[in-house]
């Protein structure tokens, strides 16, 4: 630290050397007619015209010493070389750039382009003006930042010197535009619903607690993107509804896990999870090659074709194969021998024979590459879809990618008497210690009293995203959550 905390002293003496000069090294605004990737599109015919033009950005790089220096200049959508020489600026001028500039500064530059002996696309500055004085230095230019975690915590850093990484944020948003036009265009109809709840639902998850202070109300940050909202949308009438929204979960960090994430829901009236599946397929296959431009895909050590027939997996048949098990008769002792065999590590937390089940198909998923879909869950692991034939399993499906879940839905439990009985069961286990299970919520039971149409739901989050480019959860946050430094 010792050589970070001399070199701010010298870029600290540098900023007063500017002020003396009469200089603001700190300007709320300087002159730029175009950004770099506009000049650079038109940088022939520009040149030809023999206009100056005026420029910003920041210094990537500075070459050269004494009549000519040669600066390149960053502005976030392209990179353009500047060159300064002391016959066009003067004595004055190249000798405060000399001794107050640095690199990781932000500058303005006012001049004619030109391109050099060797054809390089070039801007003369015949004047500049500091922009923005930098305290602290960049990282090296051809490494970067090494270490993962400071990769992260200094994140603004990295997205300045890694282009692959600025390309993939790019594609973030692009990821979740082309679900919303999807979506519009397919008839459905964009919802925000709240945030702060009284009684969280539509997950299984443990939820972050918080306090408002107004109503003096112990509350909860939702832990999913308005499910109980938007069925309330279905009985007011709506027929096609989503949202796309932030989302909180109190629980384990992990390589495919975060706390606060994007999801998008949506709920659509007169359908049910046969409709389901087939938009769903249609939508991951927009979603890949509009925004990947392919369908073929490697994530970890699976190889994904979202072109070829998508699969059915059974629950309990997967289960079977993978582990030997069949749950429909073995006991909790059972399974837990059967995850001692399997080297499955769990938590006895809120520990259960349903959360035994779950860390038994949680262990056989990871066999499976997909493309395809879960089906034929039990019904006491899904409180809020729809029977299937029999009464034993439920109208759920769950695509199913490079040995993970990447989105749920099912067809909608809308019989208010059902819900309610699945709800008291929930409570049962929260009150056993399972601080997963759902939450009792009356209200929405009264809502699903007064009527709700047969409907499909389905919700995905940011984790398919990641999947598709390879990347943590976390790698694929622009600002994941870290632990404070020592």
């Amino acid at each position: 630290m010792a050589g970070i905390e001399e070199l701010r002293a010298e870029r600290l003496k540098k900023l007063a050397l500017l002020r003396e000069k009469g200089g603001d090294p700190y300007p709320s605004k300087v002159a730029r007619d175009l950004s770099l990737a506009e000049l650079r599109a038109r940088f022939t015919g520009l040149a030809e015209e023999k206009k100056k033009l005026a420029i910003a950005g920041r210094i990537m790089a500075i070459r050269g010493q004494g009549a000519i220096q040669f600066v390149v200049l960053n502005d976030g959508t392209a990179m353009l070389q500047v060159v300064f020489k002391k016959d066009v600026l003067g004595d004055a001028d190249m000798a405060l750039f000399e001794a107050a500039v640095d690199v990781g500064d932000f500058i303005g530059c006012y001049g004619e382009l030109f391109r050099t002996q060797r054809g390089e696309e070039s801007l003369l500055a015949g004047a500049w003006t500091m922009a923005a004085k930098s305290l602290l230095p960049l990282p090296e230019k051809w490494h970067g930042l090494q270490d993962p975690e400071e990769k992260l915590r200094l994140r603004y850093v990295d997205l300045m010197l890694d282009a692959e990484l600025r390309d993939l944020f790019v594609k973030r948003a692009k990821f979740w535009n082309t679900i919303r036009t999807f979506l519009v265009a397919e008839g459905f109809l964009e919802v925000e619903t709240p945030v702060l709840e009284k009684t969280t639902g539509g997950a299984d998850a443990r939820p972050f607690k918080t306090h408002h202070h107004a109503l003096d109300l112990d509350m909860y940050l939702r832990i999913s993107a308005g499910e109980l909202w938007q069925k309330r949308l279905l009985v007011a009438g709506f027929d096609k509804v989503f949202e796309i929204g932030r989302i909180f979960r109190n629980e384990g960090m992990s390589h495919e896990h975060a706390q606060d994430y994007t999801q998008m829901e949506f709920y659509w009236a007169y359908a049910n999870y046969e409709d389901g599946m087939k938009l769903v397929e249609r939508l991951y296959k927009h979603l890949a090659e509009t925004v990947f431009g392919t369908l073929e895909f490697t994530v970890g050590e699976h190889t994904v074709d979202f072109g070829k027939p998508w699969e059915r997996y059974d629950y309990a048949a997967t289960i079977k194969k993978c582990t030997d098990i069949d749950i429909a008769t073995a006991d909790l002792a059972t399974i837990e021998a059967a995850l001692k065999r399997l080297k499955v590590v769990y938590d006895k937390k809120g520990w259960n024979r349903i959360r035994a089940i779950d860390a038994l198909w949680k262990h056989s998923r990871k066999q499976l590459s997909g493309p395809g879909f879960l089906v034929n869950v039990p019904v006491e692991m899904s409180p809020l879809a729809k029977l299937g034939q029999g009464g034993k399993t439920v109208e759920q499906f769950q695509p199913i990618i490079a040995g993970s879940e990447v989105g749920k839905g099912y067809s909608e439990l809308n019989d208010p008497v059902d819900q309610a009985a699945r709800f008291a069961e929930q409570q049962k286990l929260r009150d056993q210690g399972d601080e997963e299970a759902q939450m009792f919520d009356r209200d929405f039971v009264e809502a699903l009293e007064h009527g709700m149409p047969p409907a499909c739901g389905f919700g995905v989050s940011e984790r398919l995203f990641a999947f598709l480019a390879n990347r943590s959860v976390r790698e694929a946050q622009l600002f994941p959550l870290l632990r404070p430094k020592a």
